[in-house]
């Protein structure tokens, strides 16, 4: 059955556990609701598929399934999985997305990674989830493309079909043209985006950075551009803009630039932090506690996400505030997503060290002030640290939006707590009320951090109030990239 909306996503809309010895699918459990959220867009027409791909060993086995059919809560939708061998996946999401784009769109040049780069092989993979794609989606329909890793499928899918209506939303930062034109396939990534009807970003900077970077490459006209919604404008961040591009044409075609912030699911977190469990195990930790504040710093293992430098500034921060010595507390959770990637491996190690040196220096048999963690913790629990933290510590050096800081919001449901936030956050453009620090500068992080600490109970709650409603207005549900529409609508077309 032909679909009338498509959304292309390299996970799959489950997950596959095994019950005695047979696969079953589960809802997937991810807290920042991204997967759900797509899903919930299938409620909007009377067919839907998703494609993904899935590791096999043999792709040309006969009895590997490329096609199921799933009926649940948000509609009646296929799943197409790829089937792609362990080498294909490596080269196509470890080497080529993960060592060469990943850095350019976290700007970091210095880290890029060319020469490992099998292109002919991303190529490939980009191609079959074209091709998917191209086979499930219903004349006129629409095929939703999702991340970075999966740029040459536009372009592919209008040489397949021309008659399709195209989106892509990034979910990374996208850098400026001096950053994102050392990557060598630049203009084969932009030819394809611009084969696009929507092009979406978190932020109205990574959409004026996406045009300079197609304006620098081809002969581009900005045809339309738009003022920057009052509440997007942030004196105190690195990444605000005044005015933002909406249109840009092409050898005749009509690309549309959209700004949608994605958020977090609201009533789900607040209901889990106000569950009895919930507020029994934080009152639990704050006992514990005592009057010592509790920082509370989560993310994963990446050079990115600026574990290293919130480490050294607490040292510093101890270093020069012997008052503050059983006073303070952080729980730092940085959870390896590539176990297998060296990059990652190295961070892991100096972030455990840093954390030894700082126990070994200023702890005491009663008080150990750094509390490292490095396996994920379940989200119910989390929620528990989220309401008992005094402040939370979140300083990517880079990040396309970052949705820990908004869970951390969303579950202060008591309208207290802190959040430090870094101005290179994608958040920091929506959250100004939080303290904004810049990770690059050791004055402006210690600053930020002291400053929480010290912070009076009427100012956080002045604070929080605000963060509060700038977390409601991008809540998950009303997510609604432009052209795009939920429940009985069912018109998708990019405008």
């Amino acid at each position: 059955m032909s679909s009338d909306l498509v959304i292309v996503y390299h996970r799959q809309p489950y997950e596959e556990v095994t019950e005695n010895g047979k696969t079953v699918l589960r809802e997937n459990k991810s807290p920042n609701g991204i997967v759900p959220s797509l899903k919930s867009f299938f409620g909007g027409v009377t067919h839907g598929a998703w494609v993904a791909w899935k590791l096999a060993e043999d792709p040309a086995n006969p009895e590997f399934e490329e096609r199921i059919e799933i009926e649940d809560d948000y509609g009646n939708y296929s799943v197409s999985r790829l089937p792609l061998t362990a080498e294909q996946v490596r080269e196509f999401y470890h080497i080529t997305s993960k060592e060469a784009f990943w850095p350019i769109l976290h700007g970091f040049k210095e880290r890029y990674n060319y020469d490992p780069v099998d292109w002919a092989n991303f190529r490939t993979v980009n191609w079959k989830f074209a091709e998917a794609a191209a086979e499930e989606a219903a004349l006129g329909g629409v095929v939703w493309v999702h991340d970075y890793n999966l740029w040459l499928v536009p372009g592919y899918l209008r040489q397949l079909r021309p008659d399709l209506k195209i989106s892509f939303f990034h979910h990374t930062p996208f850098p400026a043209a001096d950053v994102f034109n050392v990557l060598p396939w630049r203009r084969e990534i932009v030819s394809s985006l611009l084969a696009c009807d929507d092009v979406g970003f978190h932020i109205p900077r990574y959409a004026a950075n996406f045009v300079s970077v197609a304006c620098s490459l081809f002969d581009v006209e900005v045809t339309g551009r738009g003022r920057v919604p009052d509440k997007w404008i942030s004196e105190g961040t690195a990444l605000t803009e005044r005015v933002q591009p909406t249109m840009l044409e092409h050898e005749g075609r009509e690309t549309h630039i959209s700004v949608a912030p994605v958020g977090v699911n609201i009533d789900y977190i607040e209901e889990l932090a106000a569950a009895e469990e919930t507020r029994t195990k934080a009152k639990e930790i704050r006992q514990e506690l005592g009057d010592t504040k509790l920082l509370l710093s989560v993310g994963r293992t990446d050079y990115t996400k600026g574990g290293i430098e919130q480490l050294l500034s607490f040292e510093r921060i101890l270093e020069r505030r012997p008052d503050l010595k059983e006073k303070i507390r952080l729980m730092h959770v940085s959870v390896s997503a590539n176990r297998n990637m060296t990059a990652y491996e190295q961070i892991q190690n100096e972030i455990e060290q840093i954390a030894g040196r700082i126990n070994g220096r200023f702890g005491t048999l009663e008080w150990q002030p750094v509390t490292l963690i490095s396996r994920a913790i379940p989200f119910t629990e989390l929620i528990s640290y989220y309401r008992a933290a005094d402040v939370a510590w979140i300083t990517p050096l880079a990040d396309g939006m970052n949705l820990v800081c908004k869970e951390f919001v969303a579950s202060r449901t008591d309208g207290d707590g802190v959040l430090v936030l870094s101005e290179f956050a994608g958040a920091a453009v929506l959250l100004d009320d939080a303290v904004i620090a810049n990770p690059f500068s050791n004055r402006s992080m210690d600053r930020a951090v002291e400053e929480a600490i010290a912070m009076p109970e009427d100012e956080r709650r002045r604070r929080m109030e605000a963060l509060r409603q700038a977390v409601v207005e991008t809540d998950i549900k009303t997510w609604k990239p432009i052209g795009f529409r939920r429940g009985g609508d069912k018109t998708f077309a990019a405008e």
